[in-house]
């Protein structure tokens, strides 16, 4: 090859590796979904309100498996009172700065579907089927996790407040 020829074709190559590899490795400031910060397994405490107005003392365990650059999660959360329990299933998606989705609560054989949004730390949705709905808030700081749920008056439970803590 004539050192003509190569000195024509480096710069064309060098344009084409550059392209190539920026083309491989993505957007420089590629952002990684909100549910990213969730993954493993969380457990804690917390307080329970009642529909009755009484308070317990409530035990939390929960376990979220996140994919798509934490797009995606897969949740289990199972909480117990001396009174109440609960296990929370649930299949949640973020896109375009919503969160859409399913859940299950296998005590009571409920289920529906959940949507909300995003706001930094703090991941607010209701959740809502044919025999329950609630609000629920949760913000994670680190290795801390601070979990609201709410629901209307009438139901078993009314309020719980619960903070978690990575295992």
């Amino acid at each position: 090859m004539s050192s003509s020829l190569i000195r024509t074709r480096t710069p064309i190559l060098a344009a084409a590796a550059l392209a190539m590899a920026l083309g491989l490795a993505g957007p420089v400031a590629a952002q990684e979904g909100p549910f990213k910060a969730l993954a493993g397994a969380w457990s804690g405490s917390g307080r329970l309100s009642l529909g009755s107005g009484d308070t317990e003392p409530i035990r939390c365990r929960a376990n979220y498996k996140t994919g798509q650059g934490g797009a995606t999660v897969v949740l289990q959360l199972r909480c117990a009172s001396d009174s109440y329990k609960f296990e929370l299933h649930g299949n949640v998606r973020y896109q375009d700065g919503r969160v859409r989705g399913d859940w299950s609560e296998s005590t009571r054989g409920a289920a529906g579907q959940v949507y909300g949004s995003v706001n930094g730390e703090q991941i607010d949705v209701r959740v809502e089927g044919q025999t329950f709905s609630a609000l629920l808030s949760l913000t994670t700081r680190g290795d801390r996790q601070s979990i609201s749920i709410k629901a209307p008056s009438g139901s078993r439970m009314s309020e719980a407040s619960i903070t978690l803590k990575r295992s």
